[in-house]
């Protein structure tokens, strides 16, 4: 039993020393990231959120967030792929990734970088201006079976991804082809929203967090949330379209990627920071804030939930009549 107990301890003593150069490694420059849509979206919204909680960890010199929209991503993503090796950047990322490289938006998956983490889940609403005679899911889909193409469809920011999945989903739901939906891709869902209130986009399919302030001022109205069952928080308010009949349960996942070949040490730190940062009070409160779930995953972990994610989503654009044939 002690020879036992002399060889574990001696394992764990390896393990430990072998570990231990893996934590060695901190910035030592300003860290930037790359936010993969403009400004007043949902990936700006998770990127100021992790900086600020980063900027709490005396290992950061500084933190800055940068805007790189267009493309659908694909812009952010390409200046990250230019910055091999180099743990400096980090860029937010979500399937639309994946839907991009499956839709041939993109040539960039995520094996062309090194997924870090993810955070969250979030779940996607469906609103529509305050004044619109769509007032219910069930309302919705009527309009979309006496018309599928009557309606317009906002959401951001390239065409296939989890807003796009969504409408795909109510269009089955309500006996409609999938392809006669009428979308309108938006810089972000903040311009979407904007577009809405306006009154010149129909229906609003995005984060909740975009939202939120603009149905409780009066100015817009939920419709239905694409989540299993009520949430938390402010969002408790927000009906689901489970709950009136729409099998249109699907959610988005966000997180954040570095850059190619970074080494152990690098990752082991980034796994470090974040989860350090998801333990402060600050994040349980903005969890609730933006309706969002918390689902960290650390870098091993993240890549491989994206390896499951590709094949998941190929399957749901292809019944939902998304991808080319």
């Amino acid at each position: 039993m002690r020879n036992s107990i002399m060889i574990c301890s001696c394992a764990a003593g390896l393990i430990v020393a072998s570990a231990a150069p893996a934590q060695e490694w901190k910035p030592d420059r300003n860290v930037d990231i790359v936010v993969a849509s403009g400004p007043g979206g949902s990936s700006d919204r998770t990127a100021r959120v992790v900086q600020r909680l980063l900027q709490a960890n005396p290992a950061f010199p500084s933190i800055s967030v940068t805007n790189r929209g267009g493309g659908g991503g694909t812009v952010a993503w390409t200046f990250l792929a230019q910055q091999p090796g180099d743990p400096h950047f980090i860029a937010t990322f979500s399937p639309t990734m994946v839907t991009n490289q499956l839709l041939g938006v993109s040539k960039l998956r995520h094996t062309d970088f090194t997924p870090l983490s993810i955070i969250l889940r979030e779940y996607v609403l469906v609103s529509v201006n305050a004044d619109s005679p769509i007032t219910s899911g069930r309302a919705l889909l009527e309009r979309i079976r006496k018309d599928p193409t009557a309606l317009s469809f906002a959401f951001a920011a390239a065409p296939g991804n989890h807003n796009h999945v969504v409408i795909g989903m109510i269009f089955k739901a309500a006996g409609a082809d999938p392809k006669l939906s009428k979308v309108v891709i938006q810089k972000s869902g903040g311009t979407g929203a904007t577009a809405v209130m306006g009154g010149h986009i129909d229906v609003l399919v995005g984060a909740p967090a975009n939202v939120l302030p603009h149905i409780q001022a009066g100015k817009m109205r939920a419709i239905g949330l694409s989540a299993p069952q009520r949430q938390a928080g402010p969002a408790a308010e927000l009906p689901t379209l489970k709950e009136q009949g729409i099998d249109a349960v699907f959610y988005s996942w966000r997180g954040f990627l570095g850059a190619k070949d970074l080494t152990p040490a690098q990752i082991a730190f980034w796994d470090a920071a974040f989860a350090q940062a998801l333990q402060a009070d600050d994040w349980k409160q903005d969890l609730a804030k933006n309706a969002w779930a918390e689902d960290l995953m650390n870098a091993a972990a993240t890549r491989k939930h994206v390896d499951s994610e590709q094949e998941l989503i190929a399957g749901m654009l292809g019944e939902l009549g998304l991808l080319k044939r």
